[in-house]
């Protein structure tokens, strides 16, 4: 197994894990029920340990395809730079989880604040999650590319036009 299979065995649990984590930790709120609050927060932090997995094999895998036809490396630069970001969200929220843990576990008076801190970042780690998902979903697959031009262009090298099948 190379680095981009295993950077795509791991690389789609930090973005499902948060956005279920997310969701667990509203219905958590929503029930006033701590034990799906730390299910969540439990989530939570499996979902840093495989975003610094999808970080660690990420550059492996740029290596391997950044050549490849239609692909080219600035739009590897845009799907890295968002994943970086997404690391950074993750990280904080692991750590922000690990305090709502502790703080549901030892019934302390600062666990619904801490909850609710965690359900904001947990937005903003899914907003970024969406992002580096559609980034790193591009690379690959030019179908979702916003970009029609960059796109077109990436054809254009793949496929000869009509005039250069006469030639």
């Amino acid at each position: 197994m190379n680095d981009a299979h295993l950077h795509m065995v791991v690389n789609h649990f930090p973005i499902i894990g948060t956005i279920l984590g997310l969701g667990i930790l509203i219905a958590g709120l929503v029930l006033k029920n701590k034990s799906v609050q730390n299910t969540a927060y439990i989530l939570f932090v499996i979902a840093a340990v495989f975003g610094f997995f999808s970080m660690s094999t990420g550059e492996g895998a740029e290596e391997m395809v950044e050549d490849f036809p239609g692909i080219g490396k600035a739009i590897i630069h845009e799907h890295e730079e968002m994943a970086e970001k997404l690391a950074i969200v993750l990280y904080a929220l692991a750590i922000t989880s690990l305090f709502g843990l502790y703080s549901n576990l030892k019934n302390k008076p600062k666990a619904k604040l801490v909850s609710y801190i965690a359900t904001v970042v947990a937005i903003i780690a899914v907003f970024f999650a969406q992002q580096t998902g559609t980034t790193g979903g591009e690379v690959r697959h030019t179908e979702i590319r916003t970009d029609s031009t960059a796109v077109g262009s990436n054809a254009e090298q793949i496929s000869p036009t009509k005039e250069e099948e006469k030639e």
